[in-house]
């Protein structure tokens, strides 16, 4: 696969998804398409054709908002036919505003209400164990939503009990819904914060496909996984790139066709 290719017609899809609905979410939609790429084309063991396959690897978004990236690589796949893509958001569609996993083939959990995701995957983990299943529960949380106090009781949680079958993924561009993070609510060093936690932490760069895979591929005993992704808010759109009003903001005209143009998109 051409990693950089794909990722242009990803992005291009989400963007096109997001102009057409004239809502949504593009700066952290774009921030988190290669942590995506890395998890659903090198690492997770998912089949499009029977998409609640009960030994499947699991993935929820936490940060649901970015739920145009998931659609995009999940009608990629095949889960459901690439034009429902241009549905987004509209009534009587199965794509969302935020995931819905009774709506939409491959998602596997209902997200939106941010520190909640990251919850859900721990109990799905805790549940594996249980079963004795040898599934994987991965999930990704964005860094505005780390803010929230449910993230670090998950994370004892998952520490307590030892879930080496779960990795927590963070996008992190630094920026939020109102401006940069260390302005808004510092998390201040957040590695070294869910290392305290008693996980087993890596970092990588985000747009970097083949270390994100390495990383989430690493051998882990007996405590979860946490991998800090370090990308960029509205990476791939020049004005975008770093700039938080874009974190939900609809393009005009002119702001879709430079996107496409500098995606190399007809």
């Amino acid at each position: 696969m051409n990693y950089e290719e794909k990722a242009k017609q990803l992005r291009a899809d989400i963007l096109k998804s997001l102009y057409e609905c004239q809502s949504g979410h593009p700066g952290g939609s774009l921030s988190c398409v290669e942590i995506l790429m890395a998890l659903y084309y090198n690492v997770m063991k998912v089949d499009p054709k029977n998409p609640k396959m009960e030994d499947r690897d699991r993935f929820v978004l936490s940060k649901g908002h970015a739920c145009p990236t998931l659609y995009a690589v999940l009608a990629d796949l095949g889960f459901f036919p690439r034009e429902d893509l241009m549905n987004l958001r509209k009534l009587h569609c199965h794509l969302q505003g935020h995931p819905d996993m009774n709506k939409t083939p491959g998602v596997d959990s209902n997200t939106g209400s941010l520190g909640q995701g990251i919850s859900v995957a721990v109990g799905m983990a805790m549940a594996a164990k249980y079963k004795k299943e040898k599934y994987g529960v991965y999930t990704l949380i964005g860094d505005g939503e780390s803010q929230e106090g449910i993230v670090w009781e998950a994370a004892m949680s998952a520490a307590h009990y030892k879930l080496d079958n779960l990795t927590v993924l963070l996008d992190y561009n630094g920026l939020q819904i109102d401006g940069a993070n260390d302005d808004v609510m510092s998390i201040g060093d957040i590695v070294g914060k869910f290392k305290a936690f008693g996980f087993e932490c890596l970092e990588v760069d985000g747009h970097d496909i083949d270390a994100i895979t390495e990383a989430i591929k690493k051998p882990v005993t007996g405590k979860p996984k946490f991998i800090c992704c370090k990308t960029v808010k509205g990476k791939g759109i020049s004005y975008m790139e770093n700039v938080f009003g874009w974190h939900g903001k609809p393009m005009n005209k002119e702001q879709f066709e430079t996107a496409m143009k500098e995606l190399g998109v007809n």
